[in-house]
């Protein structure tokens, strides 16, 4: 019998309908003629607590840190006993075992720690399923590779599972006990990506809540020109009183030049003009989704990633949406005509998009060099049932298809002119846009572009007409969305000071992946570290003292960064585990000599920040068991419970 273990019911349900024979259910599995599939759902198994290593680690105590295993353990979840049971049974009547888990480093991860943990010595392969759509998984069906192949990427997946352990273990510990001795009742959470994210926000915060604003003074001259009128702003020299910003500050000298402007003879002496051709942009990424889906609807990185697990694993609308990659296989070029014809059918405003396209074109889109385990995120090409989708879910899927439909029109062509005038030996500058081919861009936006200038030929005289100076203002620093949020998290070498440091990230996946970014701001807004204010999300007082209470380097992006280099390093064979390890604790060892109650006090006692309402004592909070991979920078789940409990027990007590 050959057992195929899928990552989920849904991918298990996809692969029963794609093979020859009709599926029979029995508890926990299908069977179809000498294949059975079975399913986990989402991660069966979670690392080991401590006290599983050694008792005495059940209490929290300074003097324990850092725990350390010396051979790792797994235990099933709590809800997960009854379909392990079934897996056990089947994979013993087993001849060969096919691990269906997501192409990506946490799906290889989670059905192979299961194949491990049943301790099967059998021949494995690997299933990979990008889309769900039933001719897509008969392909996949028919391309079956050796499990062995993907090795490097467990070993990865294994090593970032045991790294967030000993990480949010032990830091979550040492400083929940910090906080106990400076009058702190509650759990400090810390963890490897969640800790720099907050630190993100709090960092803004501190620049927005800093900021002391001063003004400017941009001057313009009105010129006349062979063929029409113009405005140009001042550039000023070096030697003026300007901001690091190239701002003028000091408003004397622009209103002794703008007196001296009118009637003044100048030449245009510097003319730039070129077209220039812009391709399309490339179709979604699921973090490059979330950003526009945030700027355009509104929505939460969150909702828009339980969108795409909707519209991928119950309305089979889109393909595999965890991904990480902007390009698509070569061979799906050529069934992307029919596929973006279905998927349009039900919809206005997608049959307009397909009644301009030109499939004759191709893109760069199409590229498999850039293409890995997965692919951008695309339609099935199964008609979409408006009626069937929530406002939202259509908002998203329309923004997908969009994307890549746009691949299909031709490149917006600009004519773009860059001009700089001499009046009285000063210099004036102005620039201008026209459009040739609107191409792919009215799919996208109507908004209207920087207006052209008139026909300009160099050494031209421009008589000026009038000028003027403007009083403006610096504004603070705009606070962090959930867009711009993702988008630095996306990006994050931006925000590294070290210049070395930077340039090692420009190629990195960045802080978090795309399956678990959203996860750690919903986890940081639990937590009480931010909330939500319209649209901005703010770090409250608590979240300002545990960063101003932390060493940097655990708010700061660069280690976290530098750990998803080495992780990938590890999936491509160019790194050992053991090594990333050995550094991990390392570094972990010097963290913890960095505990101090004195400055968590102080921090505690003066933090800025937003306040935050407490929970109602003597209330259930509603638990929620939504099936999802782990989120890296999370605490372990054991530490969560054990300390939820005890404030639910204090809770209870005060009540009565």
């Amino acid at each position: 019998m050959r057992l195929i273990i899928a990552e989920k019911p849904s991918l298990a349900r996809a692969i029963a309908d794609a093979l020859p024979d009709s599926a029979k259910r029995q508890d926990g599995a299908m069977i179809c003629g000498d294949t059975t599939v079975t399913w986990c759902l989402g991660h069966l198994l979670e690392q080991a607590p401590p006290e599983a290593y050694d008792p005495a680690d059940k209490q929290w105590r300074l003097d324990r840190l850092p725990i350390v295993p010396q051979q790792w353990k797994l235990m099933p979840r709590p809800k997960a006993r009854g379909q392990l049971a079934v897996i056990r049974k089947l994979i013993k009547q087993a001849t060969s075992v096919v691990h269906a888990g997501d192409p990506d480093r946490e799906g290889q991860l989670l059905v192979q720690e299961v194949i491990e943990y049943m301790k099967y010595r059998g021949p494995v392969q690997r299933l990979l399923i990008s889309d769900l759509n039933k001719p897509a998984v008969s392909r996949a069906l028919a391309k079956l590779r050796s499990n062995m192949e993907y090795q490097p990427l467990f070993q990865a997946a294994q090593a970032r599972s045991r790294a967030d352990w000993l990480y949010g273990i032990n830091l979550t510990r040492a400083w929940t006990l910090t906080g106990r001795q400076a009058g702190h009742d509650g759990v400090l959470s810390v963890g490897r990506v969640q800790t720099p994210v907050l630190g993100l926000i709090v960092r803004r915060d501190n620049a927005i809540r800093d900021f002391k604003p001063h003004p400017f003074y941009p001057l313009w001259v009105d010129l006349q020109v062979a063929q029409g009128q113009l405005r140009a702003w001042w550039a000023p020299k070096e030697h003026q009183p300007l901001d690091e910003q190239g701002r003028l500050i000091d408003r004397t000298p622009a209103d002794a030049l703008a007196a001296q402007l009118p009637g003044a003879r100048g030449t245009l002496t510097t003319l730039d003009q070129q077209e220039k051709r812009q391709a399309p942009p490339l179709p979604y990424s699921l973090s490059a989704l979330q950003v526009d889906a945030a700027r355009r609807h509104g929505l939460s990185a969150q909702m828009v990633l339980d969108i795409c697990q909707r519209l991928y694993e119950q309305h089979k609308l889109i393909t595999y949406p965890r991904s990480d990659c902007r390009y698509l296989p070569e061979e799906h070029l050529a069934l992307a005509q029919r596929s973006l014809s279905s998927a349009c059918q039900n919809d206005d405003t997608l049959r307009q998009w397909l009644g301009g396209a030109d499939f004759t074109l191709r893109s760069k889109a199409w590229n498999d060099k850039q293409v890995g385990a997965h692919h951008a995120l695309a339609p099935t090409g199964k008609p979409a049932d408006f009626s069937q989708l929530s406002a939202t879910e259509g908002h998203v899927f329309r923004l997908i298809v969009r994307n890549v439909m746009a691949q299909f029109y031709r490149p917006l062509r600009t004519f773009e002119v860059k001009a700089e005038f001499t009046l009285l030996d000063e210099a004036f500058r102005a620039r201008g846009q026209s459009i040739l081919d609107h191409g792919w861009k009215p799919l996208f936006t109507t908004r209207d572009e920087t207006p052209p200038l008139p026909p300009l030929t160099q050494g031209e005289a421009c008589p000026a007409l009038g000028a003027g100076v403007e009083e403006k203002e610096t504004r603070p620093p705009e606070p962090f969305t959930d867009a711009s949020l993702i988008k630095a998290m996306m990006n994050i070498g931006r925000y590294v000071d070290d210049p070395n440091v930077r340039r090692t990230l420009r190629d990195t996946d960045g802080l978090g992946t795309e399956a678990t970014r959203a996860g750690i701001i919903e986890t940081l807004v639990q937590r009480g570290y931010l909330v939500r204010q319209q649209k901005a999300l703010r770090a409250t007082k608590l979240g300002c003292a545990l960063i101003a209470a932390l060493p940097s380097a655990v708010s700061t992006p660069e280690r976290t960064a530098l750990w998803e280099q080495r992780l990938r390093a590890i999936s491509e064979q160019q790194d050992d585990p053991g090594a990333f390890q050995q550094a991990l604790l390392d570094d972990l060892r010097g963290l913890l000599t960095h505990s101090d109650a004195a400055k968590l006090r102080h921090s505690l006692q003066t933090a800025q920040g937003e306040d935050t309402s407490p929970a109602k004592r003597g209330t259930k909070t509603r638990k929620s068991y939504t099936k999802r991979k782990s989120t890296a920078g999370r605490t372990s789940t054991t530490d969560r419970k054990s300390t939820t409990g005890r404030r639910s027990t204090t809770a209870k007590k005060k009540t009565s």
